[in-house]
């Protein structure tokens, strides 16, 4: 049984992974709406903000498959955790967008826009990734 102190603390940090994925797609909008003009609304910034957030919250910190060593349960191989790898690669996805559009705010850079338009792309499908992940963890317990 978890205690009411254990509770708080898991609330507390999946509030705080939520607040860095709100401030990751700050970043990423910030990035892309500076370089794609009909980008700089406050929808837009509100929309990344909100997926970030939703996507960092659901994503990381999801419940495993149970383990079984080979040989348990007469058998049966282990099967891959689908939650587990989308959850991995949309994390990396996610803040490696989130790296680079904060690499090129504060450099003052301005790439070519097939690379912002694959920062958005990629943050998007992280996030998305993130989000499937944490809803097939949550749904199978």
């Amino acid at each position: 049984m978890r205690t009411r102190v254990r509770r708080v603390a898991h609330f507390l940090e999946r509030i705080g992974l939520a607040m860095a994925g709100a401030a990751s797609g700050l970043f990423v909008a910030a990035h892309t709406g500076s370089a794609i003009a009909f980008l700089t609304t406050q929808a837009f910034l509100l929309a990344m903000m909100v997926g970030g957030a939703i996507g960092f919250y659901l994503g990381i910190d999801t419940p495993p498959l149970p383990f079984h060593p080979e040989g348990e349960n007469d058998g049966v191989r282990a099967r891959i955790d689908a939650a587990e790898l989308l959850s991995a690669i949309g994390t990396f996805l996610a803040a490696f967008t989130a790296f680079v559009s904060v690499a090129v705010i504060v450099l003052r850079t301005e790439p070519h826009m097939t690379w912002t338009v694959l920062v958005l792309v990629g943050w998007v499908l992280g996030i998305t990734m993130q989000t499937v992940a944490g809803a097939i963890a949550r749904l199978r317990a």
